[in-house]
């Protein structure tokens, strides 16, 4: 699990901030936001935008 952090940059460096700064809450939110961003990129270039629109 470590080795997978280390190479991941900035997010394993948000990841390692708020483990020791105990904010176990805000996880999940940032997971959340993630896989928004990765929608909105997936359906604005590619040829699934139909579907993706098709969610909202």
């Amino acid at each position: 699990m470590r080795d997978f952090l280390l190479k991941m940059g900035v997010l394993s460096e948000m990841l390692r901030f708020l483990w020791r700064r105990k904010l176990y809450w805000l996880i999940p939110m940032v997971v959340t936001l993630l896989l928004f961003a990765v929608l909105i990129v997936l359906s604005s270039s590619s040829g699934a935008a139909p579907f993706i629109y098709s969610l909202w």
